[in-house]
């Protein structure tokens, strides 16, 4: 299927879930190149401890998963998304399983059985994983999977950093063919075509002050998609996980969902217990309820950090069940079955991205978007717990099933793209105007567009904005690149489209919560019919209102 000026039949674009499922398939019928920006186990998909959602027991159902995902999304879900996606759930479970997956079992009965746990939002145990290392594990078996077969290129400690696209008269994209990518290690980059791309590079917490996500998280799919043309959506549905280590050395290791699904009580410095003030389901709310609470309570008490409290469950249990989280609390001094510890909401999941169909078409020809960079409709305005990799796996197939199809009975010819110029480019002596801008980004997100936000907040964050956009973009025609260029050219554009879509969305709802909109009215149509918020580049201006 190789052709005279192209690299690869299939170009993937990060190395988690999404990406290595749609590689390892790939790789059966054509050449791929996998390009990861650090090295190919560092994916967010590896820090993923909750597991995975699917309907498996017997006692569970479809309608059932179904229905708590919308209940989730809160009127922003596309109905059709959610049942198509819910539905290859056990399928794309068994193939993980037989791709070498070892998810946890128990006995039951004397029944060997997976064991399935439950997070907030569920209305049952559906959730498999594999102790509180499920990404890990996943990501294990994907890679030997990967090794075993050829035809998979690996380019590790590649950044990429524009797309390849040709473009019609009027300057919108007609194809994409590949993309130019930084080698870190010689600072080199290289023009990798291929006649079919794959976003799967994740999110991007990296453009919030404190985040759960990977430094490789930067929003560069996000990013380059938006430069090249694509539409993207819903970039104001970032959700919070409500609880993170609280600790100086800890960089916000994240403390599973999982563990609330287990009993886990939210408390208040002097031992109060405050969830059910908030919601009848307590600590099972749903992640946006939890982590506005925690916001709450902090901020009416004064209290740097809230505690999470599972010291009342058998200590055995806590061991075998989280045994990562126990150890990784334990060397920072707290230990989980002797007392509760202390814990603060940090940027978690993207529940926006750019717009594909069911299929992970984007909006432009030969681009597909896979896992969190995607926006399918399934999350809406909350992601429900442990959908991600349920989304990741079943998308990373369907875009490889349309690639496949494309490639079937593909006869056009690659255009000419030049090899990358950097021109009058010099190399920087001024490092220090990047850090500044990359924190003064994070922290402006953090404080004008994280939890709850404003009017006046978002105005004066677009403002700001605006005026980094122009220094970097300056800065960056001027100087050789290098990856913290890259990633903070993507960061801005990433903080810029956050802001806009939540300036477009006069009500609070899901994840938006905007206390000049309080409201969250509803729609007769709540259920089925997503309300989004949509940037795209080439387009007008967006109106300043939501339409219905």
């Amino acid at each position: 299927m190789n052709n005279s000026g192209i690299d690869s039949d299939f170009l993937v674009i990060g190395g988690g879930i999404a990406g290595m499922i749609f590689a390892i398939k790939a790789a059966a019928i054509g050449s791929v190149t996998v390009l990861t920006k650090a090295a190919s186990d560092e994916a967010n998909t590896a820090y993923a401890q909750g597991g995975i959602a699917s309907v498996w027991s017997v006692d569970d159902s479809f309608e059932s998963h179904v229905a708590d995902t919308l209940r989730a999304g809160a009127g922003v879900c596309d109905r059709a998304a959610v049942e198509s996606i819910v539905r290859d759930g056990p399928e794309v479970v068994r193939e993980l399983i037989a791709l070498g997956t070892h998810f946890t079992r128990v006995d039951e009965g004397g029944e060997d059985e997976y064991d399935l746990g439950r997070e907030g939002g569920h209305s049952h145990r559906r959730v498999l994983h594999a102790q509180d290392l499920t990404g890990r594990e996943i990501m294990r078996a994907l890679g030997a999977a990967a090794r075993a077969r050829g035809n998979i290129r690996v380019l590790e400690n590649h950044v990429a950093v524009n797309l390849l696209i040709d473009k019609g008269a009027d300057g919108r994209p007609q194809s994409c063919w590949g993309a130019y990518a930084l080698e870190k290690s010689t600072m080199r980059v290289r023009k990798i075509a291929a006649r079919t791309t794959l976003l799967a590079t994740g999110g991007a917490g990296k453009v919030y002050l404190y985040t759960t996500n990977p430094d490789i998280a930067s929003g560069d799919g996000v990013a380059m998609a938006y430069r090249a043309g694509a539409p993207i959506a819903n970039m104001e549905f970032y959700q919070f996980h409500p609880t993170c280590l609280y600790h100086p050395a800890a960089k916000s290791f994240l403390i599973s969902e999982a563990l609330r699904g287990e009993g886990a009580i939210l408390r208040l410095p002097d031992g109060t217990p405050f969830m059910k003030r908030y919601h009848p389901d307590a600590e099972l709310a749903p992640r946006d309820v939890v982590a506005r609470a925690i916001d709450s309570e902090m901020k009416r008490g004064g209290y740097d950090c809230v505690y999470l409290d599972l010291s009342h469950r058998d200590a055995g249990f806590i061991r075998e069940r989280f045994p990562n989280i126990y150890e990784r609390c334990l060397g920072f001094g707290f230990d989980l079955t002797a007392a509760p510890i202390p814990v603060v909401p940090a940027a978690h999941y993207m529940c926006g991205g750019v717009v594909t169909d069911l299929m992970g078409r984007t909006g432009i020809p030969r681009l597909y978007a896979a896992g969190e960079v995607a926006m399918t409709g399934l999350h809406g305005a909350n992601r429900l717990a442990s959908n991600s990799l349920l989304e990741a796996a079943v998308m990373g197939r369907r875009a490889f099933a349309a690639a496949r199809e494309l490639l079937g009975h593909d006869e056009a010819a690659i255009p000419e793209f030049r090899q990358w110029d950097p021109g009058a480019a010099i190399k920087s002596e001024q490092h220090v105007l990047i850090t500044h801008s990359w924190e003064e980004i994070r922290r402006l997100m953090w404080n004008y567009v994280g939890i709850v936000r404003s009017d006046l907040r978002l105005e004066s964050a677009l403002r700001r904005i605006l005026m980094l956009k122009e220094e970097i973009h300056g800065y960056y025609w001027h100087h050789q690149i290098d990856s913290d260029l890259v990633e903070l050219r993507n960061l801005v554009t990433v903080a810029e489209l956050v802001v806009r879509c939540a300036m477009l969305r006069k009500e609070s709802r899901g994840l938006h919560y905007n206390i000049d909109h309080p409201e969250h009215p509803h729609h007769p149509d709540d259920a089925g019919t997503p309300h989004n918020t949509t940037m795209r580049r080439f387009d007008a201006p967006p109106p300043a209102t939501l339409s219905a």
